[in-house]
C-alpha cells in the first residue's frame, strides 16, 4: 500500500480546522473511554486500519481493557459493555452506515434513554468527525505505523 497524499500537507487550513473540531468534541465532556469505543466501532465499519491503530492505543493509554477492545466488534453479544455503551455504540453503527439504516427510531430511542439532548449531539458530532477522518485516511491511503522489533520466537521454535 502505497500513500497517496499527505492531507495535512495538502490543505493544512482546512485540516487545522478537523483538529479544532476534534478538540472541541474532546472537550464536550463525554467520557473518554466512550470517546475511544466510539472511534474504534466507526473506523471497524469504515475498514480504517489508521484510525483503529491509533484509537486502540489511545484506548489502551486511557485504561482501557484488552478485553474490551478485542470484543468491540461484537459489543452486542457481550456482557462487557454498559447501556449508555451499548446506545452510543448503536447510535455509531446507525449513523455510519447512514445509507443501510437511516438513523431508525429505536435506536434514537435508546440513545435518548442513556445521552441528554447536549449529549446526543456531542456523541452525534463525534461519530461524523471520526467518519470524516476515516474517510481522510481511507481515501488519501494513510499508513499507520509498523513495530520494527524483532518478532517474538515461541517456546517451542
Amino acid at each position: 500500500m502505497k500513500p497517496r497524499l499527505n492531507a495535512f500537507t495538502a490543505a493544512p487550513d482546512a485540516m487545522n480546522a478537523m483538529v479544532t473540531f476534534e478538540n472541541a468534541i474532546r472537550k464536550s465532556g463525554l467520557e473518554p473511554s466512550l470517546f475511544e469505543l466510539v472511534k474504534i466501532r466507526a473506523s471497524q465499519l469504515n475498514g480504517c486500519a489508521y484510525c483503529i491503530h491509533m484509537h486502540t492505543r489511545d484506548a489502551r493509554a486511557t485504561g482501557e481493557r484488552e478485553e474490551r477492545i478485542y470484543l468491540l466488534s461484537a459489543w452486542r453479544e457481550s456482557p462487557l459493555y454498559s447501556d449508555r455503551e451499548r446506545a452510543a455504540l448503536a447510535w455509531t453503527e446507525a449513523l455510519t452506515l447512514l445509507p443501510e439504516t437511516h438513523a431508525p427510531d429505536d435506536v434514537y430511542a435508546l440513545v435518548s434513554q442513556q445521552f441528554n439532548e447536549a449529549e446526543r449531539v456531542n456523541l452525534t458530532l463525534l461519530i461524523g468527525a471520526i467518519n470524516v477522518w476515516n474517510r481522510i485516511a481511507v481515501g488519501f491511503r494513510s499508513i499507520h505505523p509498523v513495530e520494527t522489533s524483532p518478532r517474538r520466537r515461541l517456546p517451542h521454535e
